[in-house]
């Protein structure tokens, strides 16, 4: 039984610590974030290793660890783990070989500091840029409200007494100060102390719950997840989820491929600073992936074991925080040194995520909504408005987070496969194929918020809400692959109207 009252204590202090040193990056940070390309970007001039670090953190926020990991692992069991692998392989691995030079070089040749941006001085449309950004801030919002939400999960309970809205506002409150005195440059500095602790915290949990007496090893893990598999009437050691093999795809083909069309993930591509630089960060970031993705539903996977074969009170969101509790919450100093430092994992992978978040919505109103309906409007406070705009984006978030939302999975799911749906047709084929015209990239650009818009009001009609928004990761993928079909198709049967910059 975890003794809270020193585990409380432990992490306590290690949180403190955690913030004085984010905020300090934060401060050690502003002079690289003077102007716009500087706050968005770092200069364009960010090494390999902030770079992989970058793109590895903001991929695996809390929602991965918390959501998807406990859900995945408490249904499928070691199966789970393949979305940790494809995450790597697609995810990560095929899209830094696919788009990062590419994007790097288009962008920097047209100038583009934002997706919406790009789209605009792409194919010469003001409207596809306002659209692009309305669709990123408005449907970034529950996403990173999901990640709000993951977070809370482990630290209620942890901190019991304390009230969830409580500890979102501390979350909220430290990510807006490195955030908006920083920038990107900040962003992506804490990423790499973040990624480190996560690297750290993955090695020592697996190693940990693998050798404790509840588990006995692999081969005990193995055992005892085949009994409370047969209790439950489940294959927890199937390949590839047995009977629920069709659900462990979806959540495999929506977060691996969706990451090509994220703008917060993309945007990655932009800064870096020479292709040099791109062959070493695509090493480093599938690595850091893969043990990250891997670790995390690995975690999942035995959380049965750790409860009992009994799912929490709070649902699947709460596996793998009573998981880790029970495992690690000890009067040992050791174990609970590492569940603070676990916390402190879930906490890096979350504020990563967030500001990769926050800084492509803000962005989207300050770089591209405003000087459209505002042409006259004064550059030199672009970037008061910028930072104003990270703190509105946190603050929407935060509000939306403390709502009554039952589980973070669907959440993220919704959110993921509206943006992912919408991006990632036209931006691929806009990188990688210069006979791409600006019907085929409204058509894919389109498709996210039409697919997952009217299949979400048929099901609704039909048999509910409840059932509509867990069948978004369904949506979603659908989305995607509309958007990916249109995109060329389209541009086959349509005349090209503006000569691409970049060419």
């Amino acid at each position: 039984m975890a003794n809270l009252g020193h585990v409380q204590v432990v992490t306590g202090i290690a949180l403190l610590l955690f913030a004085a040193l984010m905020i300090g990056i934060g401060i050690f940070s502003t002079k690289r974030a003077s102007s716009m390309e500087g706050f968005l970007l770092g200069g364009r001039k960010i090494g390999p290793w902030l770079t992989a670090f970058s793109y590895g953190t903001s991929y695996f926020s809390a929602v991965i660890f918390i959501g998807y990991a406990g859900q995945n692992g408490w249904n499928v069991g070691f199966s789970g783990i393949w979305i940790g692998v494809c995450n790597a392989l697609l995810g990560c691995l095929l899209s830094w070989i696919l788009l990062a030079k590419r994007t790097r070089n288009i962008t920097h040749t047209l100038g583009a500091k934002t997706m919406p941006e790009f789209f605009e001085k792409r194919f010469g449309s003001t409207a596809m840029k306002v659209y692009a950004a309305l669709v990123i801030f408005i449907f970034l919002v529950p996403y990173s409200a999901a990640v709000y939400k993951g977070l809370g999960s482990m630290f209620n309970v942890i901190f019991p007494g304390i009230p969830v809205w409580t500890i979102m506002l501390v979350i909220a409150v430290l990510s807006s100060i490195y955030l908006v005195l920083g920038g990107y440059v900040a962003s992506s500095r804490t990423d790499f102390v973040q990624g480190l602790i996560m690297i750290f915290g993955v090695v020592c949990m697996m190693v940990i719950l693998l050798r404790h007496d509840a588990v006995g090893g692999l081969s005990g893990a193995v055992e005892k997840l085949r009994a409370y598999g047969e209790e439950d009437g489940v294959n927890l050691l199937a390949p590839f989820g047995g009977s629920k093999w069709k659900a462990l795809l979806f959540n495999i083909l929506l977060t691996s491929f969706g990451t090509l069309g994220l703008p917060q993930m993309v945007s990655k591509y932009y800064a870096i600073k020479n292709e040099h630089s791109i062959k070493i960060a695509t090493v480093v970031a599938t690595a850091f992936c893969l043990l990250i993705g891997v670790g995390a539903y690995f975690t999942g996977a035995l959380g049965r074991i750790f409860l009992n074969n009994q799912l929490p009170a709070g649902g699947y969101d709460y596996v793998v925080p009573n998981t880790l509790l029970t495992a690690l919450g000890d009067t040992n100093i050791f174990t609970t040194g590492i569940l603070a430092v676990m916390l402190l994992l879930l906490l890096s992978a979350s504020m990563s995520t967030l500001s990769s978040i926050v800084l492509s919505s803000s962005s989207a109103i300050s770089v591209d909504l405003l000087p459209v309906f505002r042409p006259t409007y004064d550059k030199k406070k672009q970037m008061i408005l910028t930072r104003i705009l990270c703190l509105l984006f946190i603050l929407l978030s935060f509000l939306f987070a403390v709502g009554n939302i039952s589980i973070i999975v669907n959440i993220m799911s919704f959110s993921w496969g509206v943006v992912a749906g919408c991006f990632i047709g036209p931006f691929i084929w806009s990188v990688c194929a210069k006979w791409i015209t600006k019907a085929g990239a409204w058509c894919g650009l389109l498709s996210g918020t039409v697919v997952v818009g009217t299949l979400t009001l048929i099901t609704t009609l039909t048999d509910g809400f409840s059932v509509a928004i867990g069948n978004a990761a369904i949506y979603g993928v659908t989305a995607m692959a509309v958007s990916v079909i249109v995109t060329p198709l389209i541009s086959l049967f349509t005349k090209k109207s503006v000569k691409n910059k970049g060419e």
